[in-house]
């Protein structure tokens, strides 16, 4: 194991690894209780030191391997073990893929689901990550940019990463050189990075605004390293986020949905790979019924699903992002989709389309964050729509919001996996009910 703990401190216990958790975490249970052990398999005997409370259980930390059950790899990247990227690397790819492909059926049998088709699962490979959001802070005249230590706030400096594409990890050594003339000393930043047609779109979310140096080391960043875009926003308070301010526009970024390019606001949120974003289509385009002349598309986002499902019937599209919104809109008429897509302002949290608003729609997709669509999931187990396409890339908030839908009388007839997020626990689906 890549990763060694210091003895000393906290219960120190001796135990078997029973399984591998959803979270990625090996656990073992020790007088009727659960600890979970990062970097460990089912097999391995170890030495851990507790180190504190989780939910379900405590938290422990490897002193020693003493034992190696079967399955264990070597990390391929050098920063496994301390980077939050990444928590399954120490698996090999037979013990990674039975793992990966457990969680779904697991979430499903803990709310009641049994006999579900679940589809062979999609994979997609490393390295094909168009789209991630590092963290930055300057230290002394020094930028630590990459992802965040487990359970931590603390910055894992990357010098690569096996996940992004090739011309996305091929920008860290400029990123970080640019970020060193931009922030001050002890300031931090979130950077999007998204790899597009036209190039890479790069937002920095920092404190303040860009002075005029600032902003002229930006714009050479931007042309030494050849970006489309490159934008700005202030950090703002505690769950406001302030507009991005585009510093330099050198091509206007496009992304692809269906037939569609589509130029997405500043650090929009975008499936992960043009891979996995194809797999998911797909697979709710398969999903639909024939006929299906209109369609409600909820948490859409920046368009992935709607552009492809108005090439075949009437949609209407909902999201409480606006920056996404307005750049669906200013697709729309290019695309000459204007009377085939109509596009609505709506928090689904707080404010979801109730029963008698779907009455109308052949179909409903969903896309929800991670923590699911319990209230718009509640509305649609009370409507009359024939078929609900489910998209989510949580199993547990997914099968949680199936419940509700089954308790309402849908049927769940069938889930595709895909597996985008390698060497980590999150898992997309796609899912298809029937009343």
């Amino acid at each position: 194991m890549r990763r060694r703990a210091r003895p000393g401190g906290g219960r120190q216990l001796e135990v078997t690894i029973e399984g591998v958790g959803a979270r990625g975490d090996g656990y073992a249970t020790v007088d009727g209780a659960i600890v979970y052990v990062p970097f460990t398999l089912t097999g391995d005997r170890v030495r851990v030191r507790v180190t504190g409370a989780r939910a379900g259980g405590a938290k422990g930390e490897v002193i020693e391997l003493l034992t190696e059950g079967p399955g264990r790899a070597e990390p391929p990247c050098p920063h496994f073990g301390p980077c939050g990227g990444c928590t399954v690397q120490h698996l090999d790819p037979e013990a990674y893929v039975a793992w990966k492909a457990a969680l779904l059926p697991q979430a499903l049998a803990h709310r009641g689901f049994k006999d579900v088709r679940i589809a062979p699962m999609v994979r997609v490979a490393p390295g094909t990550r168009r789209r991630a959001v590092l963290a930055a802070v300057r230290r002394g005249g020094r930028v630590l940019l990459g992802f965040h230590e487990r359970q931590s706030h603390a910055v894992v400096d990357l010098t690569t990463c096996l996940l992004l594409t090739p011309r996305l990890a091929a920008l860290l050594p400029s990123l970080r050189l640019a970020l060193a003339e931009v922030l001050a000393d002890s300031a931090s930043a979130a950077v999007t990075l998204t790899e597009t047609e036209e190039g890479p779109d790069v937002l920095i979310g920092a404190p303040g605004q860009p002075g005029l140096a600032a902003r002229e080391a930006l714009v050479r960043f931007a042309e030494t390293a050849d970006l489309a875009r490159l934008s700005w926003r202030e950090a703002g308070d505690e769950g406001i986020a302030n507009p991005a301010e585009p510093v330099v526009v050198r091509r206007p970024p496009r992304v692809r949905f269906g037939a569609v390019s589509v130029e997405p606001a500043p650090g929009a949120f975008l499936q992960p790979s043009v891979a996995g974003q194809a797999a998911l289509s797909e697979a709710v385009l398969a999903y639909l019924p024939a006929p299906c002349e209109k369609i409600a598309d909820l948490y859409c986002g920046s368009g992935a699903f709607t552009f492809p499902l108005s090439a075949r019937a009437r949609v209407l599209a909902v999201d409480a992002a606006d920056e996404a919104v307005a750049a669906r809109w200013a697709t729309a008429p290019r695309a000459d989709m204007a009377g085939r897509l109509a596009v609505e302002l709506r928090d689904l949290a707080r404010e979801p389309l109730l029963a008698e608003e779907l009455a109308p729609f052949d179909a409903v997709v969903f896309d929800p964050p991670r923590a699911g669509a319990r209230e718009q999931a509640v509305q649609l187990a009370g409507s009359k729509v024939p078929r609900v396409i489910a998209v989510s890339c949580n199993p547990n908030s997914f099968a949680r919001d199936a419940r509700i839908l089954a308790d309402g009388g849908y049927r769940l007839l069938e889930v595709t996996p895909v597996d985008q997020f390698a060497w980590s626990g999150h898992l997309e689906l796609v899912a298809k009910f029937v009343r």
